[in-house]
């Protein structure tokens, strides 16, 4: 039975607006608003939802690249938000994060070598010939050659340079790693290669993830369990299988409508949704979702819904109360 490597409570983070002169603070941006869940060790925990719900926000938040506003991130029992800069630091080697795109997340005045060598260096591990030696390894456990390692960024193609980043991530050993949107920005004919390697590499060093991405078919092929994000909000979290075949959430049902099914004689209802996504500056009152709901009654106009257990899955919907 796995154990919870991560658990996340209450989890908020807003983003200061701010005007005039002297920068006055005249609202927020509440790109995370309240999130509850836990990562258990050796999972990979899918998170998904629109451009700009918050996911990406939620993985910075939880490897505290940002500081949260609120809330606690408990690593291994430990509240990363109230550790002193030394204390986090020495922790780091513990998790990392492959960034989405690969053009802009490697150094382009660095060769490969010096790329993956950095964490090694920062963390004083690996000294003289060992280091050459590991970059030497982690080049060829991602699929790359070795004897490339003093080429720059720009010589390999975007399938190779995220190869890049996660043999950057894989360089301490790592428990966690948060994966944002790690394929959206290459080929449809890499995508596949490079979730393999994730799935490979998880098996291999008994990694645990968390997966951001908005395309649901990817999400289906990798995750074991699938939360789903709208508005700086958690709506559903579930298994992978349980999602997929009934999902509770309007919301949910909605997205899972809009995947194509690779069968054109296949009749599938699309639930179109009306309007836009509310503005995170001034989020409605009650359930965020109320405005672009088909369910939606009364009290979903005033009362915020709980996040709460129904089953085997936690969904946050009035019409489960």
């Amino acid at each position: 039975m796995s154990y919870p490597l991560v658990e996340i409570k209450n989890l908020k983070k807003y983003f200061p607006i701010k005007k005039g002169l002297m920068g006055k603070t005249v609202n927020h941006v509440k790109a995370v608003d309240g999130l509850d869940f836990t990562i258990f060790k050796g999972e990979t925990l899918g998170l998904v939802g629109e451009s700009g719900c918050g996911k990406s926000t939620t993985g910075r938040t939880i490897l505290q690249l940002l500081k949260p506003t609120e809330g606690q991130v408990y690593y291994e029992g430990t509240n990363l938000a109230a550790l002193k800069p030394k204390e986090l630091r020495r922790l780091r080697r513990d998790f990392q994060m492959v960034f989405q795109d690969p053009y802009s997340s490697l150094d382009p005045r660095l060769t490969v070598d010096n790329v993956i060598a950095e964490p090694l260096v920062i963390h004083n591990l690996y000294p003289g010939k060992e280091k050459e030696r590991r970059v030497h390894e982690l080049l060829e456990i991602v699929g790359l050659n070795s004897s490339h390692a003093k080429r720059y960024a720009h010589e390999f193609s975007g399938g190779q340079r995220q190869r890049i980043g996660i043999a950057r991530a894989l360089a301490l050993n790592p428990k966690l790693i948060v994966a944002d949107e790690p394929v959206s920005a290459l080929d449809v004919s890499v995508q596949s290669q490079v979730i393999n390697l994730f799935q490979d590499l998880q098996e291999q060093f008994q990694l645990t993830y968390l997966f951001i991405a908005h395309d649901l078919s990817v999400v289906k092929h990798i995750s074991d369990r699938v939360g789903v994000m709208y508005l700086g909000r958690m709506v559903e979290l579930a298994e992978k299988k349980e999602l997929f075949a009934d999902p509770l959430h309007p919301y949910t049902k909605a997205l899972l409508s809009a995947v194509p099914v690779p069968d054109p004689k296949a009749k599938k209802e699309r639930i179109v949704l009306q309007g836009d996504v509310p503005s995170p500056v001034n989020p409605p009152e009650g359930c965020t979702f109320h405005p672009r709901c088909s369910a939606c009654f009364d009290k979903c106009k005033t009362v915020k819904p709980e996040f709460k257990k129904v089953d085997n899955r936690y969904v946050a919907c009035h019409l489960y109360d």
